[in-house]
C-alpha cells in the first residue's frame, strides 16, 4: 500500500466533502486529515503533513498558497447578554466588552476598546476555544472569532452574532515549495472543484494562484443566519444594548 496522503486543517474548516471526493477518486491512496495543531505552519514545514489548510495570513516564505474563501466574523456571547437581542453588532459597540483572548487577534476591537481591557485581555491564562466559550457561558467576557469556529464550539448557553467594522478571515491551502509529490496536484484538482477528467489532464504541480475556489457551506452561512433572524440591526453610535428601554423595545 502506498504512503498514505497526510493533510490537516485548523479549527473551523470542514474538509468532509473533499476527503470524500478523494476516497472515490484515489480509492488506492489512503488520504489521512488530522486537525493542525498551535502552529500549522510549522507542522507543514517540519513534514508533518504534505498539504494543510491554513488561516491567513502566514509567513509563505518556502511555501506554496492559494487563497480558498473568506468568512465573516461573529461575537460569542452568553444568552442573556443584550447584545443577542440584534441581528448584528458593529465592532465599536464592542468596546466595553471584555473580549476572553489576545487582543492582537482582533486589531479592530483593540483600536475601539480602553488600554485597561487591552491589558486585561493579554494577561488571560492561555486557554483552549472549547474553555473560553464556557467563560462567555458564564457571562465572564465575549469571543470573536469566524463563524466556523463559533458554530464548532457552539452550545446552548450562548448566541453568536454577526460583527461588522472587522475584516473576514480568509482560509488558503498550502504546502511545501521542494515538495514534488504528484499527489498534491491531485488533491488541488479537487478542492478547486476540477472534474476527475481536467485533473488527469493536468501536469506538473500548482502554483500559488490569488483566484478563490467555492467555500464550504459554513463558511458562506454569515449571510443565511441573518436573514434567518428577525432582531434588529446595530450600528456603531446607536444607544449601548444594555440599556433596559431599548431591550424592552425589541422583545
Amino acid at each position: 500500500m502506498p504512503e498514505p496522503f497526510r493533510v490537516q486543517f485548523v479549527a473551523g474548516v470542514t474538509p468532509d466533502k473533499w476527503l470524500r471526493i478523494w476516497a472515490a477518486r484515489v480509492p488506492d491512496v489512503p488520504l489521512e486529515a488530522a486537525p493542525a495543531g498551535e502552529d500549522p505552519v510549522g507542522e507543514l514545514r517540519n513534514g508533518g503533513c504534505s498539504m494543510s489548510f491554513v488561516r491567513l495570513p502566514v509567513d509563505r516564505e518556502g511555501l506554496h498558497l492559494i487563497p480558498l474563501y473568506e468568512e465573516g466574523p461573529v461575537v460569542v456571547v452568553a444568552k442573556d447578554h443584550p447584545v443577542a437581542a440584534f441581528d448584528e453588532i458593529d465592532v465599536r459597540d464592542l468596546a466595553d466588552e471584555q473580549l476572553l483572548q489576545p487582543s492582537s487577534t482582533v486589531p479592530e476591537w483593540l483600536a475601539v476598546t480602553s488600554p485597561e481591557r487591552a491589558v486585561r485581555a493579554d494577561s488571560l491564562p492561555p486557554m483552549s476555544t472549547k474553555a473560553a466559550v464556557s467563560v462567555v457561558a458564564a457571562g465572564s467576557g465575549v469571543m470573536i472569532v469566524p463563524l466556523s469556529v463559533a458554530r464548532l464550539h457552539h452550545r446552548k448557553d450562548v448566541v453568536h452574532r454577526p460583527v461588522t467594522g472587522i475584516a473576514p478571515s480568509r482560509i488558503g491551502l498550502a504546502w511545501r515549495v521542494d515538495d514534488d509529490d504528484e499527489r498534491i496536484e491531485t488533491f488541488i484538482g479537487i478542492v478547486r472543484g476540477r472534474t476527475e477528467r481536467s485533473s488527469r489532464g493536468e501536469s506538473g504541480p500548482a502554483r500559488s494562484a490569488p483566484g478563490p475556489a467555492a467555500a464550504p457551506s459554513t463558511a458562506s452561512a454569515l449571510g443565511a443566519d441573518a436573514r434567518r433572524s428577525s432582531r434588529p440591526s446595530r450600528r456603531g453610535g446607536a444607544p449601548k444594548p444594555g440599556s433596559a428601554q431599548r431591550r424592552r423595545k425589541r422583545r
